[in-house]
């Protein structure tokens, strides 16, 4: 695209520097200039005469992605972020925002990335905004959403294993779709085990299970855990299990079919990851 705009002068190049005031072109911008109307003297210093005029312009490419930059940019400012650099990469239907701004990121992410989602719900009402074209907006900062991805994968395969050992479904925190979809493609790796969401909004949270058909591994029971067993198939002197229930002493060994517990419920087996330390 063009951007153009046109001065006057007594002489021609009082007009370029008008034009040039009037065009507030960048520095780098390779600007050149056209000659409208030459001056004319006024006749015996009395009659008719016309300032010069030029036309001062310059090409540009046209930044889609310039408002919402701005919008991220001011955000970022609110935040006490001065200096910060923003780049931007785009397809048809995904569009991914990457900001720079020294080691100062921990304003920016929040907890949890609770402050970077926001920015980023917000900048894609801001892109989509007045358009046909819906795209998929993703902000990232410091290498954040890359060290958010390892640890939620860590998560899925260490509650997935404790899953498929224990027999035990497990609920995971609440989480926004993005960090959902990371859990679940990580679930689908493991043998024996699968997921899926429950609740809704932003109380949506993930629950892995044993697959339909699939025993635990360890049979069902916790090793000196409550109501089960110890090594050796027996708990040492014995003890009186819940009020009334089985007593178990030395000489009572565990039946090597004894039949698998059933899965406790999703809110007994809730798991709940901490906050990420970020590296600076």
């Amino acid at each position: 695209m063009i951007k153009e705009a046109i001065g006057t002068g007594a002489t021609l190049e009082e007009a370029k520097e008008a034009a040039l005031r009037e065009l507030n072109a960048p520095e780098e911008a390779d600007v050149k200039y056209e000659v409208l109307e030459r001056p004319k003297s006024k006749v015996l210093g009395i009659f008719g005469g016309s300032p010069a005029k030029v036309k001062a312009f310059y090409e540009y490419e046209d930044d889609p992605f310039a408002k919402a930059k701005d919008y991220i940019l001011n955000i970022l400012k609110n935040l006490g972020i001065e200096e910060a650099e923003i780049s931007v990469e785009a397809d048809e239907e995904d569009v991914r925002f990457s900001i720079e701004c020294g080691d100062d990121y921990g304003s920016v992410i929040g907890r949890r990335g609770e402050t970077l989602d926001a920015i980023q719900y917000l900048t894609r009402l801001v892109i989509n905004r007045g358009s046909e074209d819906y795209k998929r907006v993703s902000i990232n900062v410091g290498n954040y959403r890359e060290k958010r991805e390892n640890t939620l994968r860590s998560l899925a395969r260490k509650n997935a294993a404790k899953v498929r050992k224990y027999g035990r479904n497990v609920v995971l925190e609440p989480m926004n779709p993005y960090e959902r979809r990371i859990i679940h493609t990580t679930v689908q790796e493991i043998e024996g085990v699968t997921s899926h969401s429950v609740g809704s909004d932003g109380d949506r949270k993930v629950v892995i299970t044993l697959e339909e058909g699939v025993k635990p591994t360890n049979g069902g029971y916790n090793k000196g855990g409550r109501g089960g067993y110890n090594k050796g198939g027996y708990n040492k002197g014995g003890y009186r299990g819940n009020r009334g229930g089985r007593r178990y002493n030395d000489n009572a060994e565990a039946s090597s079919d004894a039949p698998a517990r059933a899965p406790r419920s999703d809110s007994a087996g809730a798991s709940l990851y901490g906050k990420i330390e970020i590296n600076k």
